[in-house]
């Protein structure tokens, strides 16, 4: 298929995830980018029992929360027969989406395993590193906190093929991961860029000939 050079290719928005143990990642591709995301902050400061004089020291980034929905649709796929769509629907990206909040089946196995052969320590569980993806400024470390599949349409196997998801993201930041992990190390290339950013809108405004508070 080739594309008019007038029409710009549209960025889709995802989701990664990625475990250490198994370098095959997790992905969720947003086949409709959400039309919203309801972002909130809340300043790490240094809290009510700060000493005089320290209330304004920040002890680390700021806790993002980022609600999102997205929408997927195996519509089109069904239409030109895609055989993986006509077979299973929207299973395989939920089942994507889900498993980011499972632990692998081979380590709940072998914890089972050790667990019978009298074995005390087993072998711990982490959680994959999940990204977000959102454009070239927004590629966040995150946690999923909870979410909702709304499955909407079936096809004669009564696999979806149309459902709604309602998001709740944590981004995870160099305070939660540390510096030197790759999420830390990911979040600061992040709030660098969000501070560049700043910087362009401040040279922007005095271009402008907006009046500037004295003292900047």
């Amino acid at each position: 298929m080739s594309f008019s050079p007038r029409v710009p290719r549209i960025a889709h928005a995802a989701l990664v995830s990625v475990d250490p143990l198994f370098p095959i990642p997790n992905l969720v591709v947003f086949q409709y980018n959400p039309d919203q995301l309801t972002r909130s902050f809340h300043p790490l400061v240094a809290g009510a029992d700060a000493e005089r004089g320290d209330i304004l020291r920040l002890r680390g980034a700021a806790q993002e929360t980022i609600q999102m929905d997205g929408e997927l649709d195996a519509t089109d796929q069904l239409e030109t027969a895609d055989g993986l769509a006509t077979t299973s629907g929207i299973l395989p990206q939920l089942a994507s989406l889900e498993l980011m909040a499972y632990p692998k089946a081979a380590i709940v196995i072998a914890n089972e395993v050790l667990s019978a052969l009298g074995v005390i320590e087993l072998i711990p569980t982490p959680m994959p590193l999940t990204v977000l993806v959102w454009n070239q400024y927004r590629v966040l470390p995150v946690m999923l906190n909870d979410f909702t599949v709304t499955e909407e349409a079936f096809d004669t196997r009564l696999n979806p093929i149309r459902a709604k998801l309602g998001l709740s993201l944590r981004v995870l930041t160099y305070t939660d991961l540390g510096l030197l992990s790759p999420g830390g190390a990911l979040f600061m290339a992040h709030q660098i860029a969000k501070e560049r950013l700043a910087a362009l809108n401040l040279a922007a405004t005095s271009a402008a000939g907006v009046p500037l508070p004295p003292g900047i």
